[in-house]
Order: C-alpha cells, then sequence, then structure tokens
C-alpha cells in the first residue's frame, strides 16, 4: 500500500502544470461531434506526441479552442442584430397590413358614397317616370272623356234627326196621328227628365278624387274619410234594407187581414183584392 501511494505521488510531481486560460475555468471544453472539430482535435495530438519537452524548458502551450460558452458570448451582438432585424421585419409587415387596411377601408368608403350616389340618382329618375306616366294618363282619361263626349253628342243628334224623320213621316201620314205624337214627346220627356235626375244625384253624391299631389299625411286623411263616408253609406243601406223588408211584412199582413174579411161577408161578390180578382 504503501509503495503503490508513493509511486502516485511521483506521477503527480512528473505531469507538467496544466495552463488555464480565463475560458477554461468554468469547466472541461466538450468535444463536439462535427469534422471540423475533430480534425483540430487530431492535429493537436499530433503536435503533443511530436513534440517532447525538456524537464529545464518551459511546459508547451496547447493552441487555443474555443470553448461553445465562448462562442455564444461572442455571437451575443450578432443575436442582437438578428433580433433587431426581426424586429424591424414585423414592423414593417405590420405598417403594411396597416396600409392596406387603410386603402381597402378607404375603398369601401368610395364605394359606399358611389352607392348612395347611384340610389338618389334611380330615386330622382323614378319620380321622374312617375311624374311622366301620371301625365301621360291624365292626358288619356282627357281623351277617353273627350272621347266620350263627342261619340254622345253623335248620338244625340243622329236620334235628334231620327226623331225629326219619323214627325215628318207620321205628319206626312194624316192629322189624326197628332194625339199619339204629343204623347210620345210627353213620355220622352219624362224619360229624359228621370235621367237627368238620375245624373244629377250621381254627380252630387260622386266626390273627386285628385290624389296625384298629395303627401302621406293627405292620403291618410282622405283614406280615413272615404272609409267613414263606405260606412255611412253601409249604414243607410241596412237601415233601408231593414224599412223595405218591414214594409213588405206589413203590407203582407193587411192583404191577409182584407182576404180574411172578404171571406165572411155577407154577399160577397168578387172584388179586387190587391190588384188581383177574386
Amino acid at each position: 500500500m504503501r509503495r503503490s501511494s508513493r509511486k502516485r505521488r511521483l506521477r503527480r510531481r512528473r505531469k507538467p502544470p496544466k495552463s488555464r486560460s480565463r475560458w477554461q475555468s468554468q469547466g472541461p471544453t466538450p468535444k463536439p461531434s462535427s469534422p471540423v472539430w475533430r480534425n483540430l482535435y487530431r492535429r493537436v495530438g499530433c503536435l503533443r506526441r511530436s513534440t517532447t519537452p525538456s524537464p529545464s524548458s518551459s511546459p508547451p502551450t496547447l493552441p487555443v479552442i474555443f470553448s461553445p460558452i465562448y462562442i455564444q458570448r461572442r455571437g451575443a451582438p450578432q443575436t442582437k442584430d438578428i433580433h433587431r432585424k426581426r424586429m424591424e421585419k414585423d414592423l414593417l409587415e405590420l405598417q403594411t397590413l396597416i396600409d392596406v387596411h387603410f386603402e381597402q377601408r378607404k375603398k369601401e368608403e368610395e364605394e359606399l358614397i358611389a352607392l348612395k350616389e347611384r340610389i338618389e340618382r334611380r330615386r330622382s329618375e323614378r319620380a321622374e317616370q312617375q311624374r311622366f306616366r301620371t301625365e301621360k294618363e291624365r292626358e288619356r282619361q282627357a281623351k277617353l272623356a273627350e272621347e266620350k263626349m263627342r261619340k254622345e253628342e253623335e248620338e244625340a243628334k243622329k236620334r235628334a234627326e231620327d226623331d225629326a224623320k219619323k214627325k215628318k213621316v207620321l205628319s206626312n201620314m194624316g192629322a189624326h196621328f197628332g194625339g199619339y205624337l204629343v204623347k210620345a214627346e210627353q213620355k220622352r220627356g219624362k224619360r229624359q227628365t228621370g235621367r237627368e235626375m238620375k245624373l244629377r244625384i250621381l254627380s252630387e253624391r260622386k266626390k273627386p278624387l285628385d290624389i296625384d299631389y298629395m303627401g302621406e299625411e293627405q292620403l291618410r286623411e282622405k283614406a280615413q274619410e272615404l272609409s267613414n263616408w263606405i260606412h255611412q253609406l253601409e249604414s243607410e243601406k241596412f237601415d233601408l234594407m231593414a224599412k223595405l223588408k218591414q214594409q213588405k211584412y206589413e203590407i203582407n199582413v193587411l192583404y191577409n187581414r182584407i182576404s180574411h174579411a172578404q171571406k165572411f161577408r155577407k154577399g160577397a161578390g168578387k172584388g179586387r183584392v190587391g190588384g188581383r180578382w177574386k
């Protein structure tokens, strides 16, 4: 045991002192697995084997091999540059996206303004077309009214000519047709009078309806007025129908009473009851 310990001490004394640099104080240098590092380590081993140090000379110095930690520390500025470039790239992309967004928004606003202008233009065109159609319809109605009046005048003129011809023929046939002509004239006058009365009543009841230049509120008031008028006419019609039904019932009751009295009257003969002979 003593000999082995002595040998160990002698071996330790024979070993030359290792020169440590600042970067070797942090631990052993890891051996990378790349081919470049392998060749470097081989060359260093060959140098160690070729050099035979003498005990009097200074120990040989190994070539400086940088550890990955030193390389990482030395590469910090390069990492900062990469980070700065990446930040600049991201900022540029963000600025590009912002510009694209604002351009798209500006384009959408322009499209919206163009759409509003197109809607207003279509609205004005539609109003102009509606006004043109209203004028055309008014002209058409006026033409129809004129045509109707012209036809009525022609018919009246033709009827007057026919009557004049008939009068002339009858006057030529003899004087005993004078009474007949007078009666026919009276009947015709009565018919015309009844027709004129009917037209007058219809013209009084018929209300003019001019809604071309009315607004929304005026149209609502006009619709309410027409609704009230229709309701009033319906109520009057219902009252008249009820009155007519009551009158028919009373007439039937009176007919029944008269017929019943006729049966029990003494010496009853044929007589006219209710417009009929019994």
